[in-house]
Protein backbone atom coordinates (compact mmCIF):
# COMPACT_ATOMS: atom_id res chain seq x y z
CA UNK A 1 0.00 0.00 0.00
CA UNK A 2 1.31 3.45 -0.90
CA UNK A 3 2.24 5.73 1.97
CA UNK A 4 -0.39 8.32 2.84
CA UNK A 5 0.63 11.82 1.71
CA UNK A 6 0.58 14.54 4.33
CA UNK A 7 -1.86 17.37 3.85
CA UNK A 8 -0.17 20.60 2.92
CA UNK A 9 -0.66 24.14 1.72
CA UNK A 10 -0.57 24.74 -2.04
CA UNK A 11 -0.29 28.13 -3.69
CA UNK A 12 -1.64 28.16 -7.23
CA UNK A 13 -1.51 30.78 -9.98
CA UNK A 14 1.69 32.14 -8.46
CA UNK A 15 4.11 34.26 -10.45
CA UNK A 16 7.54 32.92 -9.60
CA UNK A 17 9.56 35.53 -11.50
CA UNK A 18 9.33 39.15 -12.58
CA UNK A 19 7.36 40.62 -15.49
CA UNK A 20 5.22 38.21 -17.45
CA UNK A 21 6.86 35.51 -15.39
CA UNK A 22 5.94 31.88 -15.02
CA UNK A 23 2.56 31.03 -13.53
CA UNK A 24 3.01 27.97 -11.41
CA UNK A 25 2.18 26.35 -8.09
CA UNK A 26 4.18 25.70 -4.94
CA UNK A 27 3.31 23.18 -2.26
CA UNK A 28 4.32 23.39 1.40
CA UNK A 29 4.23 20.50 3.85
CA UNK A 30 5.10 21.37 7.42
CA UNK A 31 8.06 23.73 7.48
CA UNK A 32 9.42 22.87 4.03
CA UNK A 33 8.73 23.37 0.36
CA UNK A 34 7.57 19.99 -0.92
CA UNK A 35 7.33 20.60 -4.66
CA UNK A 36 6.83 23.17 -7.40
CA UNK A 37 4.52 23.02 -10.39
CA UNK A 38 2.45 20.14 -9.06
CA UNK A 39 -1.30 19.94 -8.55
CA UNK A 40 -2.65 20.24 -5.00
CA UNK A 41 -2.93 16.96 -3.14
CA UNK A 42 -6.20 15.77 -1.58
CA UNK A 43 -6.78 17.55 1.71
CA UNK A 44 -4.49 20.48 0.93
CA UNK A 45 -5.47 24.06 1.68
CA UNK A 46 -5.35 25.86 -1.63
CA UNK A 47 -4.53 29.56 -1.97
CA UNK A 48 -5.17 31.13 -5.38
CA UNK A 49 -2.63 33.94 -5.64
CA UNK A 50 -4.26 35.24 -8.83
CA UNK A 51 -0.94 36.19 -10.36
CA UNK A 52 0.72 37.57 -7.22
CA UNK A 53 4.50 37.20 -7.07
CA UNK A 54 5.78 34.42 -4.83
CA UNK A 55 9.40 34.83 -3.73
CA UNK A 56 11.74 33.36 -1.14
CA UNK A 57 11.61 35.33 2.09
CA UNK A 58 14.20 38.11 2.05
CA UNK A 59 17.50 37.83 3.92
CA UNK A 60 18.89 40.95 5.60
CA UNK A 61 22.64 40.32 5.76
CA UNK A 62 23.49 43.04 8.28
CA UNK A 63 21.56 44.71 11.08
CA UNK A 64 22.14 45.89 14.64
CA UNK A 65 18.70 44.88 15.86
CA UNK A 66 18.81 46.70 19.19
CA UNK A 67 19.50 50.10 17.55
CA UNK A 68 16.40 50.39 15.34
CA UNK A 69 14.25 52.16 17.91
CA UNK A 70 16.69 55.08 17.91
CA UNK A 71 15.97 57.95 15.51
CA UNK A 72 18.19 58.38 12.49
CA UNK A 73 20.57 61.22 13.08
CA UNK A 74 21.12 63.17 9.88
CA UNK A 75 24.82 63.76 9.66
CA UNK A 76 25.89 67.43 9.78
CA UNK A 77 28.83 66.56 7.56
CA UNK A 78 30.43 63.68 5.73
CA UNK A 79 33.07 61.73 7.62
CA UNK A 80 36.48 60.41 6.62
CA UNK A 81 36.31 57.43 8.99
CA UNK A 82 33.43 55.90 10.90
CA UNK A 83 35.20 56.44 14.24
CA UNK A 84 34.35 60.15 13.93
CA UNK A 85 30.64 59.40 13.55
CA UNK A 86 30.69 57.00 16.51
CA UNK A 87 32.29 59.70 18.66
CA UNK A 88 29.62 62.21 17.66
CA UNK A 89 26.79 59.77 18.44
CA UNK A 90 28.27 59.13 21.89
CA UNK A 91 28.52 62.88 22.52
CA UNK A 92 24.95 63.36 21.28
CA UNK A 93 23.71 60.66 23.68
CA UNK A 94 25.35 62.48 26.60
CA UNK A 95 24.02 65.89 25.56
CA UNK A 96 20.47 65.06 24.43
CA UNK A 97 18.21 63.73 27.24
CA UNK A 98 15.52 62.50 24.81
CA UNK A 99 18.03 60.50 22.77
CA UNK A 100 19.59 59.17 25.97
CA UNK A 101 16.18 58.07 27.27
CA UNK A 102 15.43 56.16 24.07
CA UNK A 103 18.84 54.50 24.18
CA UNK A 104 18.17 53.48 27.80
CA UNK A 105 14.99 51.52 26.96
CA UNK A 106 15.33 47.83 27.83
CA UNK A 107 17.28 45.75 25.34
CA UNK A 108 14.48 43.27 24.59
CA UNK A 109 12.08 46.09 23.71
CA UNK A 110 14.64 47.55 21.35
CA UNK A 111 15.39 44.15 19.83
CA UNK A 112 11.66 43.62 19.27
CA UNK A 113 11.46 46.79 17.18
CA UNK A 114 14.34 45.50 15.08
CA UNK A 115 12.55 42.21 14.54
CA UNK A 116 9.24 43.84 13.60
CA UNK A 117 11.03 46.24 11.26
CA UNK A 118 12.41 43.25 9.37
CA UNK A 119 9.27 41.10 9.40
CA UNK A 120 6.99 43.84 8.05
CA UNK A 121 9.37 44.40 5.14
CA UNK A 122 9.33 40.75 4.06
CA UNK A 123 12.55 39.67 5.80
CA UNK A 124 12.40 36.11 7.11
CA UNK A 125 16.08 35.81 8.13
CA UNK A 126 18.32 38.54 9.51
CA UNK A 127 22.02 38.54 10.42
CA UNK A 128 22.55 40.39 13.69
CA UNK A 129 26.02 41.95 14.06
CA UNK A 130 26.27 41.83 17.84
CA UNK A 131 25.95 39.09 20.50
CA UNK A 132 23.25 36.48 19.97
CA UNK A 133 21.07 37.53 22.90
CA UNK A 134 18.67 34.92 24.29
CA UNK A 135 15.57 36.75 23.02
CA UNK A 136 16.84 36.42 19.45
CA UNK A 137 16.72 32.62 19.81
CA UNK A 138 13.17 32.68 21.16
CA UNK A 139 10.27 31.31 19.10
CA UNK A 140 8.46 34.57 19.91
CA UNK A 141 10.99 36.72 18.09
CA UNK A 142 9.33 38.10 14.93
CA UNK A 143 11.83 36.74 12.41
CA UNK A 144 14.58 34.15 12.23
CA UNK A 145 18.03 35.32 13.31
CA UNK A 146 21.22 33.70 12.01
CA UNK A 147 22.65 31.66 14.88
CA UNK A 148 25.88 30.22 13.52
CA UNK A 149 28.34 33.04 12.96
CA UNK A 150 31.52 34.58 14.27
CA UNK A 151 32.04 38.30 14.47
CA UNK A 152 34.17 41.16 15.54
CA UNK A 153 33.06 44.77 15.49
CA UNK A 154 36.12 46.27 13.79
CA UNK A 155 39.86 46.68 14.00
CA UNK A 156 39.58 50.22 15.33
CA UNK A 157 37.38 49.20 18.29
CA UNK A 158 38.51 45.64 19.03
CA UNK A 159 42.20 45.75 18.11
CA UNK A 160 44.24 43.20 16.18
CA UNK A 161 44.59 40.62 18.95
CA UNK A 162 40.85 40.29 19.61
CA UNK A 163 40.03 40.35 15.90
CA UNK A 164 42.46 37.55 15.13
CA UNK A 165 41.20 35.50 18.08
CA UNK A 166 37.58 35.92 16.94
CA UNK A 167 38.45 34.81 13.42
CA UNK A 168 40.43 31.77 14.55
CA UNK A 169 37.77 30.51 16.92
CA UNK A 170 35.01 30.73 14.26
CA UNK A 171 34.37 27.35 12.55
CA UNK A 172 35.26 27.42 8.85
CA UNK A 173 31.68 26.49 7.96
CA UNK A 174 30.31 29.62 9.65
CA UNK A 175 30.54 33.17 8.33
CA UNK A 176 32.90 35.52 10.12
CA UNK A 177 31.72 39.13 9.90
CA UNK A 178 33.54 42.40 10.58
CA UNK A 179 33.09 46.09 9.75
CA UNK A 180 35.98 47.09 7.50
CA UNK A 181 37.03 49.89 5.16
CA UNK A 182 34.12 51.98 6.45
CA UNK A 183 35.39 55.37 5.42
CA UNK A 184 37.29 57.30 2.78
CA UNK A 185 40.75 57.80 4.25
CA UNK A 186 43.93 55.71 4.13
CA UNK A 187 43.22 54.22 7.56
CA UNK A 188 39.94 52.78 6.29
CA UNK A 189 41.56 51.39 3.15
CA UNK A 190 44.48 49.88 5.05
CA UNK A 191 42.15 47.89 7.31
CA UNK A 192 41.86 45.38 4.49
CA UNK A 193 45.65 44.95 4.37
CA UNK A 194 45.82 44.48 8.13
CA UNK A 195 43.09 41.80 8.06
CA UNK A 196 44.92 40.05 5.25
CA UNK A 197 48.21 40.15 7.18
CA UNK A 198 46.50 38.77 10.29
CA UNK A 199 45.21 35.78 8.33
CA UNK A 200 41.60 36.95 8.71
CA UNK A 201 40.74 37.03 5.02
CA UNK A 202 39.33 33.69 3.89
CA UNK A 203 36.34 32.03 2.22
CA UNK A 204 34.10 32.58 5.24
CA UNK A 205 35.08 36.26 5.75
CA UNK A 206 32.39 38.88 5.20
CA UNK A 207 33.45 42.52 5.24
CA UNK A 208 30.70 45.00 6.02
CA UNK A 209 30.69 48.28 4.05
CA UNK A 210 34.05 48.19 2.17
CA UNK A 211 33.71 51.76 0.89
CA UNK A 212 37.46 52.36 0.78
CA UNK A 213 38.34 49.19 -1.13
CA UNK A 214 40.07 50.04 -4.40
CA UNK A 215 40.13 47.81 -7.46
CA UNK A 216 43.24 45.92 -6.34
CA UNK A 217 41.84 45.17 -2.88
CA UNK A 218 38.48 44.10 -4.32
CA UNK A 219 40.36 41.71 -6.60
CA UNK A 220 42.23 40.25 -3.62
CA UNK A 221 38.96 39.88 -1.71
CA UNK A 222 37.48 38.00 -4.66
CA UNK A 223 40.58 35.79 -4.96
CA UNK A 224 40.29 34.91 -1.26
CA UNK A 225 36.70 33.76 -1.80
CA UNK A 226 35.44 36.29 0.72
CA UNK A 227 32.36 38.50 0.40
CA UNK A 228 31.07 42.00 0.97
CA UNK A 229 27.92 43.10 2.77
CA UNK A 230 26.73 46.29 1.10
CA UNK A 231 24.78 48.94 3.04
CA UNK A 232 24.48 51.85 0.57
CA UNK A 233 21.95 53.97 2.51
CA UNK A 234 24.15 54.11 5.61
CA UNK A 235 27.22 54.76 3.48
CA UNK A 236 25.62 57.67 1.65
CA UNK A 237 24.33 59.21 4.86
CA UNK A 238 27.70 59.11 6.62
CA UNK A 239 30.21 59.45 3.79
CA UNK A 240 28.40 60.62 0.65
CA UNK A 241 29.80 57.56 -1.14
CA UNK A 242 29.38 53.81 -1.19
CA UNK A 243 31.31 50.72 -2.24
CA UNK A 244 31.88 49.81 -5.88
CA UNK A 245 30.43 46.32 -6.00
CA UNK A 246 29.92 45.42 -9.65
CA UNK A 247 32.66 42.81 -10.10
CA UNK A 248 31.99 41.20 -6.74
CA UNK A 249 28.26 41.07 -7.50
CA UNK A 250 28.89 39.40 -10.85
CA UNK A 251 30.58 36.60 -8.93
CA UNK A 252 27.80 36.36 -6.34
CA UNK A 253 29.97 37.80 -3.56
CA UNK A 254 27.70 40.66 -2.44
CA UNK A 255 24.79 40.61 0.00
CA UNK A 256 22.60 43.56 0.97
CA UNK A 257 22.13 44.74 4.54
CA UNK A 258 20.05 47.54 6.01
CA UNK A 259 22.32 48.37 8.98
CA UNK A 260 20.33 50.03 11.78
CA UNK A 261 18.07 53.05 11.46
CA UNK A 262 20.56 55.08 13.44
CA UNK A 263 22.51 55.53 10.21
CA UNK A 264 20.81 53.47 7.52
CA UNK A 265 17.55 52.83 5.71
CA UNK A 266 14.12 52.38 7.26
CA UNK A 267 14.14 48.71 6.25
CA UNK A 268 15.48 46.33 3.62
CA UNK A 269 12.89 47.37 1.03
CA UNK A 270 14.08 50.96 1.29
CA UNK A 271 17.66 49.70 1.01
CA UNK A 272 16.71 47.98 -2.24
CA UNK A 273 15.25 51.23 -3.54
CA UNK A 274 18.48 53.05 -2.69
CA UNK A 275 20.57 50.32 -4.32
CA UNK A 276 18.57 50.54 -7.51
CA UNK A 277 18.65 54.34 -7.58
CA UNK A 278 22.31 55.02 -6.89
CA UNK A 279 23.92 51.87 -8.18
CA UNK A 280 27.39 51.04 -6.99
CA UNK A 281 27.52 49.05 -10.18
CA UNK A 282 29.33 49.96 -13.38
CA UNK A 283 26.91 47.85 -15.43
CA UNK A 284 23.28 49.02 -15.42
CA UNK A 285 22.10 45.51 -16.34
CA UNK A 286 23.04 44.39 -12.84
CA UNK A 287 20.39 46.67 -11.36
CA UNK A 288 17.39 44.80 -12.74
CA UNK A 289 14.87 43.07 -10.52
CA UNK A 290 16.53 39.67 -10.79
CA UNK A 291 19.91 41.06 -9.67
CA UNK A 292 18.40 42.90 -6.72
CA UNK A 293 16.58 39.73 -5.69
CA UNK A 294 19.84 37.77 -5.66
CA UNK A 295 21.39 40.29 -3.25
CA UNK A 296 18.69 39.52 -0.66
CA UNK A 297 18.11 35.81 -1.31
CA UNK A 298 20.41 33.30 -2.98
CA UNK A 299 23.71 35.23 -2.80
CA UNK A 300 23.03 36.36 0.76
CA UNK A 301 22.19 32.80 1.79
CA UNK A 302 25.39 31.46 0.26
CA UNK A 303 27.61 34.05 1.93
CA UNK A 304 25.94 33.55 5.31
CA UNK A 305 26.25 29.76 4.91
CA UNK A 306 22.48 29.23 5.03
CA UNK A 307 21.92 26.05 3.06
CA UNK A 308 18.15 25.77 3.47
CA UNK A 309 16.76 29.20 2.61
CA UNK A 310 17.03 31.89 -0.06
CA UNK A 311 15.51 29.91 -2.94
CA UNK A 312 12.28 28.24 -4.00
CA UNK A 313 13.25 24.57 -4.22
CA UNK A 314 11.96 21.34 -2.70
CA UNK A 315 13.36 20.65 0.80
CA UNK A 316 14.11 24.34 1.40
CA UNK A 317 12.49 26.13 4.33
CA UNK A 318 9.01 27.42 3.54
CA UNK A 319 10.05 31.05 4.05
CA UNK A 320 7.86 32.84 1.55
CA UNK A 321 7.01 36.38 0.49
CA UNK A 322 3.91 37.28 -1.53
CA UNK A 323 3.90 40.58 -3.42
CA UNK A 324 1.44 42.21 -5.86
CA UNK A 325 1.60 41.17 -9.53
CA UNK A 326 4.32 42.84 -11.63
CA UNK A 327 5.86 44.48 -8.54
CA UNK A 328 9.56 45.36 -8.54
CA UNK A 329 11.82 45.06 -5.52
CA UNK A 330 13.34 48.46 -6.18
CA UNK A 331 9.94 50.15 -6.05
CA UNK A 332 8.19 48.62 -3.03
CA UNK A 333 7.33 49.66 0.48
CA UNK A 334 6.20 47.45 3.36
CA UNK A 335 2.54 48.38 2.85
CA UNK A 336 2.78 46.43 -0.44
CA UNK A 337 3.72 43.16 1.28
CA UNK A 338 0.81 40.76 0.87
CA UNK A 339 1.98 37.81 2.97
CA UNK A 340 5.03 36.58 4.87
CA UNK A 341 5.47 32.94 5.93
CA UNK A 342 8.30 31.61 8.08
CA UNK A 343 8.67 27.84 8.26
CA UNK A 344 5.30 27.50 6.56
CA UNK A 345 3.36 29.63 9.05
CA UNK A 346 1.80 33.02 8.34
CA UNK A 347 3.56 35.71 10.38
CA UNK A 348 2.03 38.85 8.82
CA UNK A 349 0.25 40.09 5.72
CA UNK A 350 -3.04 41.21 4.21
CA UNK A 351 -6.14 39.86 5.98
CA UNK A 352 -7.56 38.15 2.88
CA UNK A 353 -4.37 36.26 2.04
CA UNK A 354 -3.83 35.26 5.68
CA UNK A 355 -7.40 33.99 5.93
CA UNK A 356 -6.93 31.86 2.81
CA UNK A 357 -3.66 30.37 4.04
CA UNK A 358 -4.72 29.71 7.65
CA UNK A 359 -8.52 29.98 7.94
CA UNK A 360 -8.66 28.73 11.53
CA UNK A 361 -5.92 31.02 12.85
CA UNK A 362 -6.14 34.12 14.97
CA UNK A 363 -4.07 37.25 14.45
CA UNK A 364 -3.54 40.69 15.84
CA UNK A 365 -4.82 43.51 13.63
CA UNK A 366 -2.29 46.21 12.85
CA UNK A 367 -2.18 49.23 10.56
CA UNK A 368 1.11 49.45 8.69
CA UNK A 369 1.56 52.95 7.29
CA UNK A 370 -2.22 53.26 7.24
CA UNK A 371 -2.95 49.90 5.59
CA UNK A 372 -4.71 47.16 7.56
CA UNK A 373 -2.60 44.04 8.07
CA UNK A 374 -2.56 41.06 10.39
CA UNK A 375 0.30 40.02 12.65
CA UNK A 376 1.16 36.84 14.51
CA UNK A 377 -0.61 37.00 17.88
CA UNK A 378 2.53 36.25 19.90
CA UNK A 379 4.34 39.13 18.21
CA UNK A 380 1.27 41.32 18.62
CA UNK A 381 1.13 40.57 22.36
CA UNK A 382 4.80 41.47 22.75
CA UNK A 383 4.27 44.70 20.83
CA UNK A 384 1.21 45.60 22.90
CA UNK A 385 3.18 45.60 26.16
CA UNK A 386 6.50 46.85 24.78
CA UNK A 387 8.09 50.08 26.01
CA UNK A 388 9.41 50.74 22.48
CA UNK A 389 7.12 50.91 19.45
CA UNK A 390 7.60 50.49 15.72
CA UNK A 391 6.87 53.83 13.95
CA UNK A 392 3.99 53.58 11.50
CA UNK A 393 2.76 50.25 12.92
CA UNK A 394 -0.32 50.80 15.07
CA UNK A 395 -1.77 47.78 16.81
CA UNK A 396 -5.58 47.76 16.59
CA UNK A 397 -6.75 44.62 18.42
CA UNK A 398 -4.40 42.32 20.36
CA UNK A 399 -6.05 39.16 19.00
CA UNK A 400 -8.78 38.73 16.42
CA UNK A 401 -9.57 36.70 13.37
CA UNK A 402 -8.44 37.97 9.99
CA UNK A 403 -11.84 37.54 8.41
Amino acid sequence: MAARRSAGLTFINARLSAGAGVISSLRVVGTRIACIDEDPHPGDRVVDLEGDRLLPGLINAHDHLQLNSLPRRESPRFYRHVRDWISEVDAHRRADPEFAARAAVGREARLLVGGIKNLLSGVTTVAHHDPLYAFLRSSEFPTRVVRRYGWSHSLYLDGEKRVRYSHRRTPSGWPWVIHAAEGLDDEAANEFDRLEALGCLGPNTLLVHGIALDRMRRSRLLHAGAGLIWCPASNLNLFGATAEVSELARHGRVALGSDSRLSGARDLLEELRVARRIGGFDDAALLDDAALLRLVTVDSARLLRLSDCGALRPTMRADLLVLPPDSRLGALSRADVRLVLIDGRVRCGDPDRAQQAEPASTWAHIRVDGRLKVLDTLVGALLAKSTAQEPGADLADPACRAA
